[in-house]
């Protein structure tokens, strides 16, 4: 069925509503990008939205369009985040109160955020894990207490909502006079990409729209090979924004009809992305809000000489993740090593192991050791950062011959978990 899908009007119908509410966000020409991969590439900021990601378009909607007896009884949603504060500002502009359920992992700026925007119409609880057990929770939540519930993707007004940042793409591409081969944007839940695509694909119909999820949730590609809604049974949360176990149905039909492919990134290649944005752009993005440029490199030979469009959806990064984000593009990149080696228990051990087995860029980061008595040799935690991946080959060669038995941490999750 599509006659329930999202369309066009429906989109310039939200916008009608929102443009007065939301902030018109800029179409940047990125120069940097641009010259990378021989492209013409404009980033949609909706990172610099109100509540910094462009969930405040579908929950400000949604919530706009429910009835007087509806708003008086009070609102409530789950969210690892940004729908929260979208729903928060909202209920604190137009006076309706909201319970907000978020996963109990999410970040603390997050939650301070949503308690910011939403002050005393909001109250927050932080149950489950993941989104899908915080949602789960809310439903019953909102039965018990006849509440109405604001789905974070699943429902036409939301993605009506979203879709209304791809009417000012649209509008300020007239006004470059530009046109666009192919929109990349984030998968989550499937809200954002639905409403894009259903604007898109009847406004600018040879424009390409291509989404975007991590390697650790993605649940819409996935559910798009098996035909059907398929639940992830495990899933990374590192991308918090879209770490989603089931996408929706009414979304998952969108891209059925709409969404010309899927790239699935991993989350140290989203780290690296966002490390290059910051220091390259001064963007600072989310996790989630970095697929979207960060899978340009998987396209760099379809996208020569094209015009490109990529959707920051967020910058709602807590600062204290940087050291994690930047851990993770080290090892992603192949620069970062750690290693369990014994280390024979004599004066000039450590010396001999720097000057014979280290290259000449080589630089230790860790080293634990602790000197065990009546032992001939004692078991180092190393971590090792190399100045070019390719130098790796030498160095596992020199530290065979230091010691034949080392471990690799680095292929090791588990052990990499519990030791780093």
């Amino acid at each position: 069925m599509t006659d329930d899908l999202v369309n066009k009007e429906d989109v310039l119908k939200a916008y009608k509503v929102l443009r007065s509410v939301v902030k018109q966000t800029p179409l940047q020409h990125d120069a940097y990008l641009s010259q990378k991969y021989h492209a013409n590439i404009f980033l949609k900021r909706e990172d610099l939205q109100i509540v910094r990601s462009f969930k405040l378009r579908g929950a400000y909607y949604a919530i706009s369009q429910l009835s007087e007896a509806e708003t008086e009884t009070g609102v409530t949603c789950a969210s690892a985040g940004n729908h929260a504060q979208g729903v928060a500002y909202t209920c604190n502009h137009l006076g309706i109160k909201a319970t907000i359920f978020m996963p109990s992992t999410t970040p603390s700026q997050k939650i301070d955020q949503v308690r910011y925007f939403g002050k005393e119409f909001v109250e927050i609880k932080l149950i489950g894990d993941t989104f899908d057990e915080s949602n789960e929770a809310a439903h019953v939540y909102a039965d018990e207490h006849n509440l109405t519930f604001i789905e974070p993707f699943n429902d036409r007004n939301v993605i009506a909502g979203q879709g209304t940042l791809a009417v000012e793409i649209h509008q300020d591409l007239v006004a470059e006079g530009e046109t666009a081969d192919m929109v990349f944007a984030a998968i989550g839940g499937g809200g954002l990409i639905s409403g894009v695509s259903s604007y898109m694909k009847e406004a600018m119909p040879e424009t390409k729209i291509i989404g975007v999820e991590s390697l650790g949730a993605p649940g819409m590609k996935i559910s798009l090979d098996a035909n059907k809604v398929t639940t992830l049974t495990d899933i990374d949360k590192f991308c918090d924004g879209t770490a989603v176990a089931t996408v929706g149905d009414l979304t998952f039909r969108h891209c059925q009809q709409n969404v010309d492919d899927i790239l699935i990134v991993p989350e140290g290649q989203v780290c690296g992305t966002i490390i290059d944005l910051y220091t390259k752009q001064a963007i600072v993005a989310e996790p989630s809000g970095a697929l979207s440029v960060s899978a340009l490199e998987q396209y760099k030979d379809e996208i020569k000489g094209k015009t490109v469009v990529c959707i920051v959806s967020g910058g709602n990064n807590d600062i204290n993740r940087m050291a994690e984000i930047d851990e993770r593009a080290l090892l992603y990149q192949g620069l970062k090593h750690y290693f369990i080696v014994n280390f024979p228990q004599r004066a000039g051990a450590l010396k001999e192991f720097v000057n014979d087995i280290l290259g000449g860029n080589d630089d230790i980061t860790k080293f634990e050791y602790t000197k065990k008595v009546h032992r001939s040799e004692g078991p180092v935690l190393i971590g090792i950062l190399l100045k070019n991946k390719d130098d790796i080959e030498g160095l596992l060669s020199r530290l065979e011959k230091f010691d034949p038995h080392y471990i690799s941490v680095n292929e090791n999750s588990k052990l990499y978990s519990f030791l780093i």
